[in-house]
């Protein structure tokens, strides 16, 4: 398993693209701007994209799914949302989708390349930030939106958020077996050993 991060947009948002190396198959995470780019670093790993998952429906995290959607060659890809976050209701921060896409649910599992040995990613829906957030677990390493920053989490003042919902997405998190590498949806990445350490919004007794 490859993974390249990038800054993307003029809020510097996380885009991750997820390779299984065997297979060459490729997940993009969170394309939220700069499809040129993101196409660019795809090129050059020679990789096909298979998915476009989304950790929730924010503009910053979704804008560009459908141009890249579009400049990716036939038969296409797949595309994940939470139906939490599908919401006509505010557009501007919940844009829609002109392609198909796919809701997903807790526990599912999305497998890039070989499910036997390819890159096995598993749901966990860990609303707050909003409501069809979620984090994605691979081997080692959690993919976590807005919910899990370094040293901090997201805000829950945006439609769809809630203060006590984060919290217990917080505390599922925390409880997670052993450690993972932290890739968030901005800023730095961490581990979720560190988190438990000096974060204050994931300590169990702390609150938020």
């Amino acid at each position: 398993m490859k993974i390249i991060s990038m800054q993307v947009g003029p809020i510097m948002t996380n885009c991750y693209i997820l390779i299984d190396e065997e297979s060459k198959k490729t997940a993009v995470i969170d394309p939220g701007e700069d499809a040129d780019r993101i196409l660019a670093a795809l090129r050059e790993e020679d990789s096909q994209v298979e998915y476009i998952l989304l950790t929730h429906g924010h503009y910053d995290h979704v804008k560009e799914v459908d141009a890249l959607a579009d400049m990716v060659p036939d038969p296409g890809v797949a595309i994940y949302l939470h139906r939490g976050d599908v919401r006509e209701d505010d557009a501007r921060l919940f844009p829609p989708l002109a392609h198909g896409f796919n809701c997903w649910e807790d526990g599912d599992i999305v497998s890039i390349g070989s499910p036997e040995s390819g890159v096995n990613l598993r749901v966990l829906h860990t609303p707050g930030h909003s409501a069809g957030s979620v984090t994605l677990l691979a081997d080692g390493v959690i993919f976590c939106g807005d919910t899990l920053f370094a040293g901090s989490c997201g805000r829950w003042d945006l439609p769809g958020g809630d203060h006590e919902t984060l919290a217990a997405s917080l505390a599922r998190l925390e409880a997670l077996d052993g450690d993972y590498k932290v890739c968030p949806g901005h800023g730095p990445l961490s581990t979720l050993a560190r988190e438990r350490k000096i974060n204050p919004h994931l300590c169990r007794t702390a609150g938020l």
